[in-house]
């Protein structure tokens, strides 16, 4: 029997390279999708096809595939506000690129097209946001990722069958500077004796799921051919402080707590204290639950680090 396709963009990324692994334990031809010129040692073997691309011109996969998920793209909600335009031109190119020749092709592709829970607006009670809460277009990311989603349910219309993630915080082994748990303990290995750290509010909470369980939730949607929503959340139901983040990474380093200043240039004026996300729907068509826990998800990234050289 032959093993079905799954192309994978944006592979050789933080939640690429995890979706990679698990579909090619699942037994799917993978074939990814990257700008690299190659991809990583550790999934290389994983592979049956690689592609250096742009997906913002081209799509690059000539061969009908029988799923992709779609992971590429300009990520981070602080970012986007410097380069507003260049989030939203460059996340719907890629959606265009990709649909316009599976459409043409007329096989029947299954798609799952990764957004964000960044899109809702924040509860002001701090309850579980779910799929039927309002969304809100509260930075150029969420602007970029909701126009990205009417995309997909136009594709949807004209006969695709596509779906949307939208995935809370992630974290875990192989995750990038730019995100506060590699940030942090990027800054606790390099701080001299007694400087400061430098923060924005730390008394925030934010639902973090592993992303090996984030990979997992991706693989079961898309491999689905019952699947009965369009949009699924893929969240924890829970939420930590940064201030347990920074503690967490403080006991598995090692090191101590330095003094902490809060920098008014990282703070973001609204700043929900508390954001939650329901999974529910996942769970319940799914039998989709988180199976590692946050503080896990904090010491396996922190196993991944070499003692003697900062984050990379």
């Amino acid at each position: 029997m032959t093993a079905p396709t799954l192309a994978v963009t944006g592979a050789t990324g933080f939640v690429g390279r995890h979706v990679v692994r698990l579909a090619h334990e699942a037994g799917y031809d993978v074939w990814a999708i990257g700008r690299e010129q190659a991809p990583p040692a550790e999934i290389a073997p994983m592979l049956s096809q690689y592609s250096q691309a742009d997906l913002t011109t081209a799509w690059p996969v000539t061969t009908p595939v029988d799923a992709v998920i779609h992971l590429a793209g300009l990520a981070a909600v602080g970012p986007s506000f410097a380069a507003p335009q260049r989030y939203i031109e460059a996340n719907s190119r890629m959606v265009t690129a990709m649909c316009e020749p599976i459409l043409a092709s007329g096989h029947p592709t299954r798609m799952l097209i990764v957004s964000s829970g960044a899109v809702y607006a924040p509860r002001a009670d701090g309850e579980p946001i779910d799929e039927s809460s309002p969304t809100s277009a509260n930075s150029p990311y969420a602007v970029a990722k909701l126009l990205v989603e009417s995309q997909a349910a136009y594709y949807r219309h004209r006969g695709m069958d596509v779906s949307i993630a939208r995935p809370f915080n992630h974290i875990g082994p192989g995750q990038d500077l730019g995100f506060l748990v590699p940030d942090l303990a990027q800054a606790l290995k390099t701080l001299s004796a007694d400087e400061p750290l430098h923060v924005g509010n730390l008394d925030t909470a934010r639902d973090y799921t592993d992303v090996r369980d984030v990979a997992r939730a991706y693989l079961a949607i898309v491999s689905s051919e019952r699947r009965q929503s369009f949009v699924y959340n893929v969240a924890s139901g829970d939420s930590r402080t940064g201030r347990e983040i920074l503690t967490a990474i403080s006991e598995d380093l090692g090191s101590p707590i330095p003094p902490i200043v809060v920098d008014a240039a990282r703070l973001r004026p609204g700043d929900p204290e508390r954001i939650t996300g329901s999974a529910e729907r996942l769970r319940t068509e799914f039998g989709w639950t988180p199976e590692i826990g946050w503080r896990r998800s904090i010491t396996d990234f922190i196993a991944t680090i070499d003692d003697r050289a900062p984050v990379r």
